[in-house]
Formats: structure tokens, C-alpha cells, sequence
């Protein structure tokens, strides 16, 4: 009768060469983490924050998949709103605002339109409508808004810089060097800054600004610009004296470097002129405080 004889194990050869292999296996999990782990000790993030990032990246992958696959359906408004509620169930929602850029203005102006996003899901907050408000601003020549995940919209504020002030019959107006208006201004806190009047000569201060430009020499000492007839400009010296200029940019601009030259040769600004009268081409009609200034016109025929 055959007999079965059954093997007690394994053979010494396989344990021993299956002991090695574990071995193996345990000293690559151990480099593998210990690489790993050193790592992620260089970044400069807790773990906690990388949990959040990670669950971000993990998040943002799955909301772009369901609303491409929501939109493929024709459904892309209730996705939109499925997507909002699953970011806001997730934490991604408006709990801080930052505002930078500002300086001169009511910050508070700023936090009131931004600030009615608060605790909106992220991807429900409209960016360029929130700019559009806050361009309505008067201080406001520019803004940037954007998205600081998970919960922080960063705002962005380009101011306007003040340029002149604007005299108005019943108050004073700073306002930047397109003639926006800024905000009211105390006649005491206007001191030192060019003031322009007259109606309509916001709308000029451009082509004031670069008619002055044209006499550099005397743009420092011009303390009023007014805007007569919607058409032409009266200047004002520091000195009190007036200068009444030709109707037309090129015309005015013309008549200024030539009083500019003028007043460089005779040294008109301090003297006992008070009005210069530049309109008649080629020609200027002095008048004093008393009367015509007989002597001071024949003085300055002397100088040309």
C-alpha cells in the first residue's frame, strides 16, 4: 500500500529568502517615508494647512467636474448653484475682507460695498459687478478685486490724486486732473493748491494743465484759473494780478509763453500792473489800479 507523506513547511531556502524580501520592503517604506516626511517638513505650511489644501485641490477638481458635466446636460445655472452650496458646505464662502490701496479716502466707503458679499459662496460672488460698484467711487480711479481662497476677498484700490480745487458758488471742490470731483474742501485746506472757477471749466482743466505746462517758469506762480464765457481763461498771479488770455488753446498757450518772456525782461508780476490784457493779437493792454498804466507801457516798449 502507497503511503502519502505530507511536507511539515516550507524548505529553509524559501522561509530564509522570504524573510529577506520583507526585510527589503520595510527598509523602502522606512526611506520612502523618512524622504516624505523631510520634505514636507521644508515646506513652509502646518500640516493643518496642507490638509486644507489638499481638500481645496481635492474640492476644486470635483466642482469643475460637476459643473462640466452639469453643463453637457444644459443645466448650467442649477449647477452653478449645486457647486455654490457644495463650496459653502465646504468653508468656501466670504468671511474676510482686505482693502489695500487707500489712503486718502473713506476706507469705510469701501468695506460698505464689499461687505455685502459677506458669507456669499465663492463662486456666487460676481468680481467684475463688485469693481463696477466700487468704480463709482469718486476716489476711485481703478480697482481690483479677487478671490483669496478659502474665504478671503482681496480688494485692490487705485486712488484718484488731487490736482486743483474747484470753486463753486457755494462751496469748494478738490478734484483730480481730469476734473472728476473728489470730495469737498475747506478754503483753509485749499490754501496753496491752483483754483479754478467759472462754468464748465472742469471740463477744461486738461487743457489748462498743458497750456501751463507750455511756461514753466510761470505755472508755479498761477494761484486761479477762471474759465470766462465757456470759451477762454483769466489767470490770477499769487501776486493778485490778472492775466486775461486769447479764446483758443493754441491762441492761449502762444499768448502765455510770450508773457512769460515778457515778464522775464521787464519782471511785470510784482509790479504795479494789476490786469494784463493779451486777447488783441500782437498787442497787450496794461491797466493799473487808479487807470491805464501810461509808463509802465512805454517802459516795456523800451524792453522789446
Amino acid at each position: 500500500m502507497a503511503q502519502t507523506i505530507k511536507r511539515g513547511g516550507k524548505g529553509v531556502r524559501r522561509s530564509a529568502a522570504a524573510q529577506g524580501r520583507a526585510a527589503k520592503a520595510r527598509k523602502a517604506r522606512a526611506k520612502t517615508s523618512g524622504f516624505i516626511g523631510s520634505a514636507l517638513a521644508m515646506l513652509p505650511f502646518t500640516e493643518e494647512q496642507l490638509h486644507r489644501i489638499f481638500l481645496a485641490i481635492i474640492l476644486g477638481g470635483a466642482v469643475a467636474l460637476a459643473w462640466f458635466v452639469a453643463s453637457l446636460a444644459g443645466v448650467p445655472a442649477m449647477a452653478n448653484q449645486q457647486i455654490a452650496l457644495l463650496a459653502s458646505d465646504a468653508g468656501f464662502e466670504v468671511r474676510r475682507v482686505t482693502v489695500t490701496g487707500v489712503d486718502r479716502m473713506n476706507e469705510l466707503k469701501v468695506y460698505e460695498r464689499v461687505l455685502a458679499e459677506r458669507n456669499r459662496p465663492m463662486p456666487l460672488v460676481d468680481l467684475e459687478a463688485l469693481r463696477e460698484e466700487l468704480l463709482e467711487l469718486s476716489w476711485v480711479e481703478d480697482a481690483r478685486v479677487s478671490r483669496q481662497l478659502p474665504e478671503t476677498l482681496v480688494v485692490d484700490i487705485v486712488e484718484r490724486k488731487p490736482h486743483a480745487v474747484l470753486k463753486k458758488p457755494d462751496r469748494m471742490v478738490l478734484i483730480d486732473a481730469t476734473g472728476v470731483e473728489l470730495e469737498p474742501i475747506k478754503p483753509a485746506n485749499a490754501k496753496g493748491m491752483l483754483v479754478v472757477s467759472g462754468p464748465g471749466a472742469a471740463r477744461q482743466v486738461i487743457a489748462l494743465t498743458d497750456m501751463l505746462d507750455a511756461a514753466p517758469a510761470l505755472k508755479p506762480q498761477v494761484a486761479e484759473a477762471e474759465w470766462v464765457g465757456n470759451r477762454r481763461w483769466n489767470l490770477t498771479f499769487q501776486t493778485g494780478q490778472v492775466l486775461a488770455l486769447p479764446q483758443g488753446e493754441d491762441q492761449a498757450a502762444t499768448a502765455l509763453v510770450s508773457f512769460a518772456q515778457l515778464d522775464g525782461k521787464s519782471r511785470l508780476l510784482g509790479g504795479k500792473v494789476a490786469t494784463f490784457d493779451l486777447r488783441a493779437p500782437d498787442r497787450i493792454y496794461m491797466r493799473c489800479a487808479g487807470g491805464p498804466c501810461s509808463k509802465e507801457i512805454a517802459a516795456m516798449g523800451d524792453a522789446e
